[in-house]
């Protein structure tokens, strides 16, 4: 069976200081190709079974000095074209050159959806000032990732990146790609009615280590039960590596009572269907 991994962080280029605590926790998420190097990544790629992995650029240049370059992460899919998908990341707040540096990421660079977490730039998801990128998604044809779930940043409000905003995007860009990334913890519930509710809503489950989805208690009951029935054709695999470990976290998934028809969704065919990916 084929495996799109939608959410991995194997590079460790950053440009600007670090001086957020949450962004200084996610700079540890890409040292693995510094230490390790981008070819021992792939290695685990073949060790886990997995096909492809999605890597994301950053820009958040504008409130944290942040910086991952669709040049830098259009050079890793060159190295890798069969085994790596990128995704451009633009700042917002630059207003209409995050709108041109989205058109050349994908007209040009070729990668094939933005990545952005609206907490990191303290707006809002359905503040105005993303609506020309999702108009450009729109054009493009790409999905936009959002984060839909806790963060720990504490230099911005928690709620920034709760799911129900997601709706508001969908109601008023109904064809919009919208992938809700890590599945709403401590709103799980509300990411599913999303979900549910619009037909371009999907949920990613990165950073979510899948053993976590079927113990009771833990909240995820209702994203187990309803991706294995109703929404089966809406949920993708992403594991977060290196905070999630990319085997074992596939083991584990391999697990969940679901049907076989329903993991195959869950782990290639959604995603490659959102991705236009064969």
């Amino acid at each position: 069976m084929k495996i799109i991994d939608y959410s991995v962080a194997p590079t460790d280029r950053f440009d600007g200081d670090m001086t957020s605590e949450h962004l200084q926790d996610y700079t540890r998420l890409y040292k693995f190709a510094k230490r390790e190097g981008i070819e021992q990544f792939i290695d685990l790629l073949d060790e886990a079974g997995i096909s492809y992995a999605v890597v994301k650029a950053r820009d958040v240049e504008t409130t944290h000095g942040l910086k991952i370059p669709n040049e830098y992460v259009a050079g890793l899919v060159k190295q890798y074209p069969k085994r790596l998908i990128g995704m451009a990341g633009v700042d917002p707040l630059k207003g209409h050159k995050a709108v041109e540096e989205l058109d050349h990421a994908v007209k040009d660079l070729g990668l094939l959806g933005l990545n952005l977490w609206s907490f990191e730039y303290n707006l809002y998801p359905h503040d105005k000032k993303f609506y020309p990128l999702y108009e450009k998604c729109i054009e493009l044809n790409i999905p936009v990732n959002m984060e839909s779930s806790m963060h720990f940043s504490t230099k911005s409000y928690m709620d920034l990146s709760k799911p129900i905003y997601l709706d508001y995007i969908a109601v008023d860009f109904p064809e919009l790609k919208i992938v809700g990334a890590t599945p709403g913890w401590p709103w799980v519930s509300e990411l599913v009615g999303v979900a549910w509710r619009h037909p371009n809503v999907y949920i990613a489950t990165s950073s979510t280590r899948a053993i976590y989805l079927m113990k009771q208690g833990m909240g995820y009951e209702p994203l187990l039960q309803l991706g294995n029935s109703l929404l089966q054709d809406k949920i993708i695999y992403a594991s977060g590596f290196p905070s999630v470990p990319l085997k074992r976290n596939l083991d584990e998934l391999r697990q969940l009572p679901l049907k076989d028809e329903v993991k195959e969704k869950w782990l290639f065919r959604n995603a490659a269907k959102l991705l236009n990916i064969k």
